[in-house]
């Protein structure tokens, strides 16, 4: 049997989670003068799946505030290839803006997103497990200034790509 409860709903409005890269460079001085550590993650997130939002809040534990940098369109097709990405880049930014672990979304339309970090300077990075901390664009310009690179693992059995395949597949 169901039971009401009453639940107050506090709304955010993820257009302001929503920055330029000036804005999200400004943002990351703020909350650096503050006293706050700061962590950048990013990826297509094309098709959010429960292993995007994992990676996601995981990241959000290395520190006080949390970048998402995320593939503009141009980016996405030449990474993954024609027909990608299947939601345009305003849709997905804002879908992971409004996630709770989420502090900023900055859009890149670079392959990588070494011009993002060189600005916010994070003090932690952190990729999938699919990645090589020693590899990991804008590794080492994290740590030359002191920052550290996070390795986190995948969550089994979710990937957009296998995802697509099969929905095209029927």
């Amino acid at each position: 049997m169901f039971r009401h409860v009453k639940v107050r709903v506090t709304r955010v409005d993820t257009q302001r989670r929503l920055c330029t890269l000036a804005e999200a460079t400004h943002l990351a001085d703020t909350w650096r003068n503050a006293g706050q550590t700061i962590a950048w993650t990013n990826g297509c997130f094309d098709l959010l799946h429960p292993g995007h939002i994992d990676s996601i809040e995981r990241a959000a534990g290395f520190a006080d505030r949390l970048f998402v940098g995320v593939n503009e369109d141009a980016s996405v097709q030449r990474l993954k290839g024609p027909g990608r990405p299947l939601l345009p880049f305003a849709a997905r930014a804002r879908i992971v803006a409004a996630l709770a672990a989420v502090d900023a979304v900055v859009g890149f339309s670079e392959d990588t997103p070494l011009n993002a970090i060189m600005a916010i300077r994070p003090d932690v990075l952190v990729k999938g497990g699919d990645y090589d901390a020693a590899s990991v664009v804008g590794g080492s310009e994290v740590r030359s200034w002191g920052g550290r690179v996070e390795i986190i693992p995948l969550t089994p059995g979710w990937s957009t790509t296998a995802i697509e395949s099969r929905l095209r597949q029927g």
